[in-house]
């Protein structure tokens, strides 16, 4: 005998829950249009999620992981009910989000970079070696210089 699952539906609370975003995210992106619209309990009139919208749930969630804005998950996510002719658009998409990354990347590299240069900055000034001391900051200006740079540089 083959038994057949009933479809599951999901309070806010529990697909809140299931996908790690909060009732007040899930309300706010199918508010803007991120998500599709949820159906609502006949009698409450309370959001019934199903399998579907928490697939859909997920799926911005990972976008939302990537730090795509809120902007490019709406149009990434209508794109996505086009199917394969919206394909030129969504790779467009993540590829900028892509350049994004790795720039942000590169900023905390030098970031961190800064921080191993005043580090040794103050170990120089504690050690009372002006010579040092000088040589580190200028280091850090031109690191910082170069840093102001990369965060500035306007994605294409």
């Amino acid at each position: 005998m083959t038994s057949h699952a009933l479809p599951r539906s999901y309070s806010i609370k529990e697909a809140a829950a299931l996908t790690g975003l909060p009732a007040s995210t899930l309300r706010y992106y199918e508010q803007i249009g991120v998500i599709s619209p949820i159906s609502r309990g006949a009698s409450s009139g309370h959001r019934v999620y199903d399998d579907e919208d928490l697939d859909q749930l997920m799926w911005v969630s990972c976008l939302a992981a990537t730090g795509m804005s809120v902007g490019d998950m709406r149009l990434y996510m209508a794109n996505n009910r086009l199917g394969a002719d919206a394909a030129a658009d969504q790779e467009r998409l993540l590829r900028d989000q892509q350049e994004r990354l790795t720039t942000e990347a590169r900023a905390l590299v030098l970031r961190q970079r800064y921080v191993d240069l005043k580090i040794a900055y103050w170990q120089a000034v504690r050690d009372g070696d002006t010579a040092r001391s000088e040589q580190v900051a200028d280091q850090a200006r031109a690191l910082a210089d170069e840093l102001r740079a990369v965060t500035h540089d306007p994605i294409h």
